[in-house]
């Protein structure tokens, strides 16, 4: 019954072939557009995940800051000052931390025999460049080597090399940094850069060897990875850190923590609203081509009157009626599906990306809108698809099903 069924189906469209392709081109229109605004929302999403994956999203930074709040005897405005020994309380008592490393900087002096620049250079432990994605362009990492011997070594920056040495190969080469020379064994892989940011043009040095450049007593920065969740770490961090400086660990100007995940979390929330905004306009798009679809199956319920009526004669019941019309309407909506899909991947295909980040950064092409089709996109629109052909079909085979037969053999 259900091949005799959809084959009567077919038969209609067949007989009304331009006003079923008018609506096939509407739904498959619909389809599309659903499709394409879910691959954008989705593809916007992930170049803000994109941005924030090259510096490492499990990762959390704190630094000194004043006091603004009285502590026990304490006066507010008392300068926090962080040592090594933070670093180790850190790495011992915050649950979920992973790795940790202490940073400093100074901008100083960088020289070649060629060129002479004014750059920053950071003292660092190898365990940063792991905590911050630091991958390598080319020579090799910094090792725990490289720091208990205090050798004179240096990673430089994408840009770094490429102003120092333009063509020459960097690695083995020999640096000046405030007039102390240092090897150069590794280059970074470019990171996105914005404006004249400095992120390409870092030089990182052994913590141990900075303090040829730097008193490092005191440290600037403490970088670390962690695991579980982003608030619970820093809290721990923040009461951590309190307890050992006696401050307040509400006192949020004493130390700066710089939390990735509570960044991302908040751009995550803005991505899902725009996914749902997106969404709803899709399917509005697509309920449009629902009301073409519901007025063309009532004109031919309308013009289809007496046709009903015999087959009510010759025993049809309503489910049978209700079922040939929904039928015809779910056959059009699913080819307009297909060929919806079909127009979708092809525009993908066709318009690649959108600029959006590397507009603003260099090296971030990464970071624009890839309209990439998902499958669960896929699934998403073929499921408003369904509802919105099966209540469009189901209003008119409700009509239809619902024709009194001796009326319907007198109508002309």
């Amino acid at each position: 019954m259900i091949k005799d069924i959809f084959g009567q189906a077919m038969e209609a469209m067949r007989y009304n072939m331009r006003r079923t392709t008018i609506t096939i081109v509407g739904m498959a229109w619909g389809i599309a557009t659903v499709i394409l605004l879910l691959a954008f929302g989705a593809g916007f999403g992930r170049a803000f995940e994109t941005i924030f994956a090259q510096f490492g999203t499990n990762m959390m930074g704190v630094f000194p800051g004043t006091t603004s709040e009285q502590a026990g005897g304490s006066r507010a405005g008392v300068p926090v000052r962080l040592t090594m020994d933070d670093v180790e309380r850190i790495q011992e008592t915050v649950p979920g931390v992973i790795h940790t490393s202490a940073m400093v900087w100074k901008t100083v002096p960088v020289q070649n025999d060629l060129h002479t620049f004014t750059w920053e250079v950071d003292g660092i432990e190898p365990a940063l460049q792991s905590i911050q994605v630091m991958n390598l362009e080319m020579g090799r990492a910094m090792t725990e080597a490289d720091l208990t011997e205090r050798r004179h070594v240096a990673l430089i920056g994408s840009e770094a090399k490429t102003k120092l040495f333009s063509g020459l190969y960097p690695i083995g080469q020999k640096i000046r940094l405030n007039g102390i020379s240092f090897e150069v064994i590794g280059v970074l892989a470019a990171k996105m850069q914005e404006g004249d940011d400095n992120i390409n043009r870092t030089i990182d040095v052994p913590f141990t060897t900075m303090s040829d450049l730097k008193d490092t007593k005191y440290i600037d920065g403490i970088w670390m990875s962690y695991n579980g969740n982003y608030m619970e770490v820093e809290h721990a961090l923040r009461n951590t850190i309190a307890a050992a400086h006696a401050f307040r660990p509400s006192d949020r100007n004493a130390i700066h923590v710089a939390n990735l995940m509570e960044n991302l979390s908040q751009f995550r929330v803005v991505t899902i609203g725009l996914q749902a905004l997106l969404l709803f306009i899709g399917a509005l798009t697509l309920g449009i081509a629902g009301i073409g679809l519901m007025n063309i199956m009532l004109v031919s319920v309308q013009q289809r009157t007496r046709e009903i009526g015999v087959e009510k004669a010759l025993g049809a019941r309503k489910r049978h009626i209700l079922l040939q019309f929904l039928a015809e309407a779910l056959v059009i909506s699913s080819i307009g599906g297909i060929a919806g899909v079909v127009l979708a991947f092809a525009v993908s295909k066709a318009v690649g990306s959108i600029t959006f980040y590397s507009a603003l950064a260099s090296n971030a092409e990464a970071a624009d809108i890839h309209l990439w089709i998902a499958p669960n996109i896929v699934l998403m629109a073929s499921g408003i698809l369904v509802l919105v052909g099966t209540v469009s079909g189901m209003i008119p085979a409700i009509q239809a099903a619902n024709l009194n037969p001796i009326e319907a053999l007198r109508y002309e």
